[in-house]
């Protein structure tokens, strides 16, 4: 059973970075792609961005140019590096993952969800 968990979320200024991560236990990642999520308050969850187990990538038209995600398969853990922060980002950041998959942002393609990490983002 995998396990994931993400981190690196906080409060942040606008322009502002972070690096969300979702380390994962159980089982290794190599096999699965990795997806990342966001929900803002009250509005629906999102796709952003995910990887495939080859390391193709995928971000949405909206996050191009200012978030990049990577994996290590060494370290378990894929992250999500957010650049240029905008209040419009503040969300709730969620992983999934899904064995044997390509990379998609649609969410009932994936079977394991982390808890969420808060990212808050103001001027």
């Amino acid at each position: 059973q995998l396990h994931l968990v993400e981190s690196g979320g906080g409060l942040a200024q606008t322009g502002g970075s972070l690096r969300l991560s979702c380390a994962a236990s159980g089982s290794g990642l190599e096999d699965y792609a990795i997806a990342w999520f966001r929900q803002a308050p009250g509005k629906a969850r999102e796709g952003v961005s995910c990887i495939s187990s080859n390391t193709y990538r995928y971000i949405t038209d909206s996050m191009r140019g200012r978030v990049t995600i990577s994996r290590d398969n060494a370290k378990n853990t894929v992250y999500l590096q957010l650049n240029s922060l905008e209040r419009e980002d503040t969300a709730v950041y969620y992983c999934a993952a899904d064995q044997y998959r390509l990379c998609s942002i649609a969410q009932d393609d994936y079977s394991y969800w982390g808890q969420g990490t808060q990212v808050i983002v103001s001027s």
